[in-house]
């Protein structure tokens, strides 16, 4: 079997998919994709291009270092999102060549259902609380949510009181009935930190998504060390050589590697196993599309410290199509009460619409996220 063609569609709402031909008439879908920087990222699946045409599928870790190794400059976001989304492909490929689900090529199943979470937005609570009310309604009782609109390196106690209090209102209006974590995108100072974890504290969030930037990883022990909140970081990071010195410094309770950013299936079983030498649990970034949540879900399945999976479906940031428009398998996706089984068709699972996907690419928007900024002028963290 030899790689015959790479197509890619771009889609509404910050997707896009890539399929994977072979002469064996077997076809394998991926999600490549940096919400925002779709083009680039597309770019890059075309110069990864020569070095797949005409090889063997089936060798996908040789693939994986060709494309990481194959090039003198390696990482970062853009080259690791085209060789996620291809390496997803590959898989696809693979489990259909032998008829079984991805997972059981990784050594089969270590749980039987997977808890998913879904997003309430964050910035109004009014909304939040509405938006929690109705999810509740589908099953779900974990949720995530902005924590802060933008917030200066030093801000106002001002400030800091109004991102507590929205928590607190969506605590009081739910009690313990609901799990939340509270996803600070990196909009807050190391110097804000500190106090905003210490007054969270009280409201018990299941976890801070990163509280400061990926840049500023090194703050992370120190601030485990001065809150009883789990810290959750890792959308931000591309491979297990960018876990590997967050492991090292320690303070990161839950690590977050997305499946469509961080090299693909293949890297991130390497960062999950990684996680669970330091007793670190995996929560995966996903607020993407469905095949990139059925990768996710493949590492899930295969990986003991797996604990949360971050799902799309009503996602505030969806405008223009949803997590299962694209899908013919819908029944496989099935959530009840907050949990998902096991894709059970053979590769990664998802049936795609080809046709409407590329009906949908001759027109796809070209996503892009807000631009913020301070009071005084200055770009802020969105």
């Amino acid at each position: 079997m030899k790689i015959t063609k790479l197509s890619t569609y771009r889609l509404a709402p910050r997707w896009m998919f890539l399929k994977i031909d072979t002469d064996a008439d077997i076809s394998g879908w991926g999600e490549p994709v940096i919400e925002g920087k779709a083009r680039t990222v597309e770019a890059a699946v075309r110069e990864f291009e020569p070095y797949l045409i005409g090889q063997d599928p089936s060798r996908i870790n040789d693939l994986w270092q060709v494309m990481y190794r194959g090039g003198f400059y390696r990482g970062g976001p853009i080259l690791m999102s085209a060789i996620a989304g291809i390496d997803q492909a590959l898989w696809d490929i693979k489990g259909k060549a032998l008829g079984v689900p991805v997972y059981e090529l990784l050594g089969g199943l270590v749980r039987d259902r997977m808890k998913v979470y879904s997003w309430v937005g964050g910035d109004r609570p009014a909304d939040v609380i509405k938006d929690i009310k109705r999810l509740r309604e589908g099953g779900f009782d974990t949720f995530k949510m902005n924590g802060s609109e933008e917030m200066g390196l030093i801000d106002s106690a001002a400030k800091v009181d109004a991102a507590v209090g929205r928590i607190a209102e969506i605590r009081a209006a739910f009690g313990n009935e609901i799990e939340f974590g509270i996803d600070f995108h990196g909009r807050i100072g190391s110097g804000m930190a500190k106090p905003m974890l210490r007054a969270l504290e009280p409201y018990r969030p299941l976890f801070v998504e990163e509280p400061v930037l990926a840049e500023q990883a090194e703050n992370y022990a120190r601030l485990a060390e001065h809150t009883s909140i789990p810290l959750a970081a890792g959308e931000r990071m591309y491979s297990r050589f960018d876990f590997k010195r967050v492991f090292e410094a320690r303070g990161i309770a839950i690590v977050q590697p997305d499946v469509s950013h961080a090299g693909g299936i293949t890297e991130c079983v390497k960062i999950a196993a990684m996680a669970e030498a330091y007793d670190v649990a995996l929560a995966p970034h996903c607020p993407l599309g469905p095949i990139a949540l059925a990768s996710c879900l493949h590492v899930d399945f295969v990986s003991h410290n797996a604990v949360l999976q971050e799902q799309s479906m009503g996602i505030h940031y969806n405008k223009g199509a949803e997590l299962l428009d694209y899908v013919l398998n819908k029944e496989d996706f099935h959530i009840e009460r907050g949990y998902i089984r096991p894709l059970p068709k053979p590769g990664l699972g998802v049936v795609v619409d080809e046709e409407r996907v590329i009906a949908a690419s001759k027109a796809a928007p070209d996503w892009r996220n807000p631009l913020w900024r301070h009071s005084d002028g200055s770009v802020a963290e969105w």
